[in-house]
């Protein structure tokens, strides 16, 4: 059995960009942080990695159709922090970031990372920044460079 999978390094050509919120920055600059690291550690080079903000997780998939229809990156990683509050809000945000962000890479066909954290609380997104479970923001870059690298290897 032949079995095709993406390695865990770069050229140093490859482009990418990293799309993340604002909000609840104090989590999503370490998100960013967590994926500088793992693009750089990984052989890419600082200054073909772009920082696009956005104001919120909602906006993400927005931002990543722009991105994406340019055609000028070889994959992004979208980041963002959603932590649940009192009110529902936090269902509508986090299904309608998921939903958006699924559909623009289905429809591109592109290489992209799903980084958004969804949390019942701070405490938790905030081991989930580079804590006790790690850095969300680096494990999304990391399946970013899979993913890009298996698209090579499959012809996509």
């Amino acid at each position: 059995m032949n079995v095709i999978e993406g390695k865990l390094n770069l050229t140093g050509n490859e482009r990418v960009a990293v799309i993340a919120s604002r909000f609840n920055h104090l989590i999503t600059d370490r998100l960013v942080e967590g994926a500088r690291d793992s693009f750089v550690r990984h052989g890419g080079k600082d200054e073909h990695l772009d920082l696009i903000l956005v104001p919120g997780a909602f906006e993400l998939p927005f931002a990543l159709e722009k991105v994406l229809a340019q055609g000028d990156y070889d994959g992004v990683c979208c980041l963002g922090a959603i932590i649940r509050g009192s009110t529902p809000h936090f269902d509508y945000v986090s299904a309608e970031a998921t939903k958006g962000i699924a559909n623009v890479t289905l429809k591109y066909g592109a290489a992209v990372t799903f980084g958004v954290l969804t949390t019942d609380n701070i405490e938790q997104a905030i081991e989930r920044a580079g804590t006790k479970v790690g850095n969300k923001g680096f494990e999304a870059m990391t399946g970013l460079i899979e993913m890009m690298n298996l698209y090579k290897n499959i012809g996509a």
